[in-house]
């Protein structure tokens, strides 16, 4: 009895410690549920912030109701002299709200649309300045330097200029993402499909009486991607997404771009890419301009950016490259070998910060967005083309380059930190001043920006300055009656 005792105690003691194995192991499954559950909860807040609900609308969705009617007819008594009152087209959504839904919906599908979330201002960034750690205020984000289109739009629908009356308006905005559009559809071999979405548009507006009234002189559209893009032509097959520009019904009217054309761009104007700085009010403005004046600027220069593979733009992008390897005073960040650094805004913002003048070659093409991002740093650019801005942003830009920005000749690329470092100290320093002035007109303010409170002229304020002139002009001299 013992010895059966014994064996039913050792049959016992190992049934119990087999069963003691099942707590561990549920424990760790338990864990690794928990793990798996907290990230899920971490990427639908990320997803959240992302791609708000809100991050689109129609110009359709916003004008309805009375109520809105009725608040911007009382906004409309702060609307600046300079600006006339602008009506926006309510066209099809496929023109805009669902070219941004298509986006949200299949991020991958070209590289503007993971940036499209917060009407066009993308993820929220969290540590600039560093005393920003309300989302729900910040003004700062990590903005697609393609996004411009968008940003104009959101912008243009709470001014105070602007007007649901259509008789009442001297301007009329065409709220086309053409730019959203030619990211997504840059690979598309058939041209006809490829025209499709312009030639629609330009189909519908010229069923419009208020487009033949003047044949389209009063008419704009912003675009947020290089005219170069929408400049197909039969001689040119290869070049841009689509014919846009070159269609009859365009021609006429006022083109806002990031990038216009230096030779062809009659009625092309330039207007800033937009950069990561989205005020809502002056005194944040002025806030920022005090901090780069405080902050200490250990190089005489800055470079970001990589070569490129166009003989030209890689020669110069490759002589200045070779400097800054070899000096002290030059500070360079890669964007070849270290691209995730030329996508951290906080990196690029540092960077530029930290230097007295930030190099602009030429890119993809004259323009580049790094030009504005040295701009809101307090760095003076300087240039290797006089098309990278002076013939772009006439509207923006003070009448001497000089004040504000440095060009280089051929025979000068070759020795950019000799040429920097003779200009005076004192000149420097007023140059500076100028770039710092130039924060806000060259800034789009935040949407949600209350105009009594904005308190200065942003980018689109300045365009809208600018459209009024040109499009009185222009009426004035075809002998047609402006309102």
């Amino acid at each position: 009895m013992a010895k059966d005792k014994e064996k039913s105690f050792l049959l016992f003691s190992s049934s119990f410690s087999y069963r003691e194995v099942k707590p561990s192991s549920l424990l760790r499954r338990f864990r690794f549920a928990v793990f798996v559950v907290l990230c899920y909860v971490l990427w639908l807040r990320l997803l959240f912030f992302t791609f708000p609900p809100e991050s689109y609308s129609s110009s359709e969705h916003s004008v309805a109701g009375g109520h809105r009617h009725r608040r911007l007819s009382r906004s409309l008594d702060t609307c600046h002299p300079d600006i006339a009152p602008f009506y926006i087209h309510s066209i099809h959504p496929r023109f805009n709200a669902a070219l941004m839904q298509r986006c949200l919906a299949r991020p991958a599908s070209c590289d503007v649309c993971p940036h499209v979330g917060h009407r066009g201002l993308g993820r929220p960034l969290l540590r600039l300045p560093l005393r920003a750690d309300d989302v729900v205020g910040t003004s700062w984000y990590a903005t697609h330097p393609l996004a411009a289109e968008m940003l104009f739009h959101h912008r243009a629908e709470r001014h105070p200029c602007r007007t649901t009356d259509p008789s009442a308006a001297l301007l009329f905005y065409v709220p086309f993402y053409a730019g959203l559009h030619a990211a997504a559809n840059f690979r598309q071999k058939n041209h006809t499909r490829g025209d499709a979405l312009a030639v629609d548009l330009a189909a519908h507006l010229s069923s419009l009486p208020s487009f033949r009234r003047h044949g389209g002189r009063d008419h704009f559209l912003t675009l947020g991607n290089a005219s170069w893009n929408f400049m197909r032509s039969a001689a040119y097959p290869d070049l841009g997404a689509n014919r846009l520009l070159l269609l009859p019904e365009v021609a006429n009217m006022t083109v806002l771009t990031v990038e216009r054309h230096p030779w062809e761009g009659h009625n092309q104007f330039g207007i800033p890419y937009p950069s990561y700085f989205h005020p809502r009010t002056a005194a944040e403005v002025a806030e920022w301009q005090a901090e780069l004046r405080r902050f200490r600027r250990k190089h005489l220069l800055a470079f970001v950016g990589g070569l490129r593979s166009d003989e030209d733009k890689g020669s110069v992008r490759s002589t200045i490259m070779n400097q800054c390897w070899k000096s002290n005073r030059c500070i360079l960040v890669d964007c070849e070998a270290a691209r995730h650094e030329c996508g951290d805004p906080d990196r690029v913002l540092d960077v530029m910060r930290g230097a007295e003048f930030c190099l602009q070659p030429p890119g993809e093409s004259f323009t580049r967005r790094s030009t504005f991002d040295a701009v809101l740093a307090g760095c003076i650019p300087v240039f290797f083309s006089e098309h990278a801005a002076y013939t772009q942003y006439e509207w923006y830009l003070p009448g001497r380059p000089e004040d504000w920005s440095v060009l280089f000749e051929r025979d000068q690329w070759d020795r950019v930190e000799e040429e920097l470092a003779r200009i005076p100290r004192a000149e420097v320093e007023r140059m500076r001043e100028t770039v710092l002035g130039l924060i806000p007109r060259l800034t789009y303010a935040h949407p949600d920006a209350n105009p009594s409170e904005l308190g200065f002229h942003d980018a689109v304020d300045v365009a809208l300055v600018g459209l009024t002139k040109r499009i009185r002009a222009s009426l004035q001299k075809g002998g047609l009656k402006a309102m």
